[in-house]
């Protein structure tokens, strides 16, 4: 497989057509990579999420969609390509290491830091830059829930998060593709919001591994690229991180990457999206500010200018 670094990584190539034409394909795709036990961790694509008061009313995309486009270029830079080279991927055990500004420091096995919070599902809807979009229902819990019970220090104003770095297990992080391992970050606001959440598998269930299992970022008012995955680091801090696609490309990628239909990338327009499944004559939507969560969001951001803040 031919592997591009992330600026070399044309328009052209962000939607495969068989996304959209091959539906039984990827029924068979996701039955013959995810394995026995993924299999049986995930509800089937009718499953729908428990009603919670910031779940979408839209058609949710089907399992098939959700588990075989993916972006996660640890596991290559093809939307189909983490459904393949994530089969096998352990997510047990697996530890985090929490530190900097707060008062547990550590480095906790996952199961202990899950003990007493209660699971939910929400139904969001993602909005990835290079223009498609998914409605996806995410199994996990806030993320405010684990900030209080690992109390940052008051001087603490940014988190930041980083993937495991495990090039044998992930075959990508052994090519310059970017700057392993992925660091993303949140200002202390946006991580206490009530949308952000931690999730730990989809459709009910936890799991696969190519969705960002065991523990992923999920902020559904900004862009996709903002949901680290496979988390294994989180540092308190009181600078703004520098994630990994701002280091690759700061003039695509802001801090902040708040959707917004006003600020087009430098190589596309983002005023419309392409809502995934689509059929070869299905039209582009119009984005929504903030992906369509302004009233949960937008007094974080008063007063900056979201041109420049993006």
């Amino acid at each position: 497989m031919l592997i591009k670094r992330a600026t070399d990584i044309p328009s052209s190539e962000i939607t495969s057509e068989y996304v959209y034409r091959n539906r039984r394909d990827f029924i068979k795709a996701a039955t013959a990579t995810l394995g026995a036990a993924a299999i049986g961790s995930i509800m089937p694509e009718t499953a729908s999420a428990a009603g919670s008061k910031y779940d979408t009313t839209e058609k949710q995309t089907p399992l098939s969609n959700v588990t075989t486009y993916n972006n996660y270029y640890e596991f290559g830079t093809d939307k189909g390509d983490p459904a393949v080279n994530a089969v096998g991927f352990r997510l047990r055990p697996w530890t985090i290491a929490v530190s900097g500004m707060v008062k547990k420091p550590a480095t906790y096995a996952l199961d202990d830091l899950l003990k007493g919070i209660t699971m939910e599902d929400r139904i969001y809807r993602m909005r990835c830059v290079e223009r498609w979009s998914m409605v996806i229902p995410w199994h996990g819990f806030p993320l405010a829930t684990l900030i209080n019970k690992l109390e940052p220090l008051p001087s603490a104003k940014f988190i930041k998060f980083q993937t495991l770095l495990a090039p044998e297990r992930m075959p990508e992080q052994r090519r310059p593709i970017l700057h392993w391992p992925y660091t993303e970050g949140l200002r202390m606001d946006e991580a206490m919001n009530e949308l952000t959440l931690l999730a730990i598998g989809v459709y009910g269930k936890e799991g696969p591994p190519q969705n960002g299992a065991p523990i992923r970022l999920i902020t559904p008012w900004k862009y996709g690229f903002k949901g680290v995955k496979a988390i294994a680091k989180i540092e308190f801090t009181d600078k703004m991180p520098v994630s990994a696609w701002m280091e690759a490309a700061s003039n695509e990628y802001g801090f902040y990457a708040n959707v917004n239909p006003t600020v087009d990338h430098p190589r596309w327009s983002q005023a419309q999206e392409q809502r995934l499944p689509g059929g070869l004559f299905d039209r582009p939507i119009k984005t929504q500010m903030f992906n369509g969560y302004t009233q949960y969001v937008e007094k974080m951001y008063s007063g900056m200018d979201l041109r420049r803040n993006f």
